[in-house]
């Protein structure tokens, strides 16, 4: 579904001077998966992300979906962004804030976008909260409202950059298993950034390991835990102790010291 081919991006520093943040970077993610990108705090995790989605254009390589070049945001990606109480609109109400995404009449009645709208809410636990407006609700809260929103939208692919990054570790966990359940339920392609190796391992079914700046590659991991996973069990599974060993001792040698 979606391809990384030799992608490069660079910036022009106030020196003048190019600084490369990625360097010939390839991938690819398959229809249904969860793939997680880990990698040194600055690697370019979110740069990556946003070549990826058409916001940034690269210095060179291809992103394809579907095997069609991404020149600018494409139908059927949706970019999630770490501040998301910044992307909600603060004078609609939940309910009208996930119904947003859904309001074309020449597709579906009134009726049938309310339904809708109530059933992305009821999945990402949100049922009683529909009167509510952003400024009312917690953070872990407003951060259901823009998943529920983003995947009423039924994207094709989501690209989700550090989105429970700032929560606390309570509010993560229940967040991370009302994610699995969305898409599970809806069956969706999600590439999410994290700077959280257990929060990776945890979530996915491929972990792709950066190196530091600039970025590359360093290995993909392929995540063998059975499905649906939970949050007591999983982790104390031994190939979930391994895996998270096996990928922060790639990123720690990228953080050694000379």
């Amino acid at each position: 579904m979606l391809e990384v081919r030799a992608l490069k991006k660079e910036f022009q520093a106030l020196s003048g001077q190019p600084v490369v943040a990625v360097e010939d970077f390839s991938f690819r993610v398959e229809a249904g998966q969860f793939v997680s990108i880990v990698g040194p705090s600055g690697c370019g995790k979110s740069t990556l992300l946003q070549c990826i989605a058409g916001l940034s254009p690269p210095t060179a390589g291809r992103v394809l979906l579907h095997g069609r070049a991404v020149t600018g945001p494409p139908e059927g990606l949706i970019l999630l962004f770490q501040e998301y109480n910044k992307s909600l609109m603060a004078w609609r109400t939940v309910f009208k804030n996930v119904r947003f995404v859904l309001e074309n009449p020449a597709n579906m009645k009134r009726s049938e976008i309310d339904a809708e709208t109530q059933r992305f809410i009821e999945l990402a636990g949100l049922k009683g909260f529909e009167s509510h407006y952003p400024w009312e609700l917690s953070g872990g809260m407003q951060q259901r409202v823009a998943i529920a929103r983003a995947l009423a939208r039924r994207p094709e692919v989501l690209l989700m950059d550090e989105p429970f990054g700032s929560l606390d570790a309570l509010t993560r966990m229940e967040l991370e298993d009302t994610l699995l359940r969305l898409w599970e339920s809806l069956h969706a392609t999600i590439l999410f950034v994290t700077h959280d190796i257990e929060e990776a391992v945890y979530l996915s079914d491929r972990v792709c390991v950066l190196s530091g700046r600039p970025s590359r590659l360093l290995e993909e991991i392929a995540v063998k835990l059975e499905r649906p996973r939970n949050q007591l069990s999983t982790r104390e599974d031994p190939g979930f102790i391994q895996t998270r060993h096996r990928i922060f001792k790639l990123i720690s040698k990228e953080l050694a010291v000379p």
